[in-house]
């Protein structure tokens, strides 16, 4: 039984955090090394891990401040598995979703990230009876297919020895469209991402606890860095002007500024990132849409 690492990143959600721990520590899957970075956090959840989780079980790294998801990075670094687990700390995997995982890196060797299923924790894992459904005794792993939005970060296995060639999350986006980068890397690199429906994370979605310029500006700026960084010339120049005339239009229809500062501030420091484009089909395959850069600000 290889060794797994979970990397989870917590950021005032301390009891989301408590849950997600206890649901590791309940895995059927044992042989589990569970790290957990604290990204600044002002509602004692570092004291809580620390107080609730003896250090043989939970390893916790506090940092002094909120550095997005460059924090995700140092738990990559520290991670001794084969194979890590990367978690939100309002997410967790359902018992068996850990054995089923590392049975498909197993089996094929050019697997690069296993992309769970990821169910809606409050239509699912609530505490109401009415909505629990425990999905392990139904759901097959064996149910895969090529996943076309790379993988969600609140619920996916990557092998270690993937982020060690290919680095991790893009520490200059902060938030938002960071999997995608990583996802780019690993397709380029020759390994695969594959989604398995078998093999479940929960999730708690949680809009409320977001600022609301936050998402706007951080997915509008980003998806100007994605495509300046990979894209190909002539797919660059055509959606920038696309990504362009969507940051005009929604600036006017919800008046709002964020999507023209966004812009700005993507120009002014395209010096933080580095152009490494790749092929053209990698970029189809992802299917990347725009949209979502627009809908967080209504």
């Amino acid at each position: 039984m290889e060794l797994v690492s979970v990397v989870m990143l917590s950021f005032n959600r301390k009891n989301d955090a408590a849950e997600g721990i206890g649901e590791l520590l309940a895995q059927d899957y044992k042989n589990l090394e569970i790290i957990v970075v604290d990204n600044g956090s002002t509602d004692g959840t570092a004291q809580m891990i620390t107080e609730k989780f003896p250090q043989q079980q939970v390893k916790l790294i506090a940092l002094p401040r909120n550095i997005g998801v460059a924090a995700y990075n140092i738990g990559f670094e520290k991670a001794a598995g084969e194979y890590i687990v990367v978690l939100d700390d309002d997410s967790f995997p359902e018992k068996n979703a850990i054995p089923r995982m590392a049975a498909e890196f197993e089996k094929n060797h050019k697997l690069g990230v296993v992309a769970f299923d990821i169910k809606n924790y409050h239509q699912f894992k609530s505490s109401d009876p009415s909505n629990m459904s425990d999905m392990s005794d139904s759901s097959d792993s064996s149910n895969e297919t090529a996943y076309r939005m790379a993988f969600n970060g609140c619920g996916a296995g990557i092998r270690k020895s993937v982020i060690d060639r290919v680095g991790g999350y893009p520490e200059e986006f902060f938030l938002y469209w960071n999997e995608q980068d990583l996802a780019i890397r690993i397709l380029a690199a020759g390994y695969q991402i594959r989604s398995f429906t078998g093999i479940i994370a929960y999730h708690k979605y949680s809009p409320a606890n977001r600022e609301s310029l936050r998402a706007p500006f951080y997915y509008t700026r980003n998806l100007y860095w994605l495509i300046w960084k990979y894209f190909p010339m002539p797919k660059l120049i055509k959606d920038t002007l696309q990504l362009i005339y969507g940051s005009f239009y929604y600036t006017l229809e919800q008046k709002t500024p964020v999507y023209l500062r966004a812009t700005l501030w993507a120009i002014l420091n395209t010096r933080k990132i580095k152009r490494k484009p790749v092929d053209k089909g990698i970029i189809d395959k992802l299917r990347l849409t725009y949209k979502p850069a627009f809908i967080y600000y209504k």
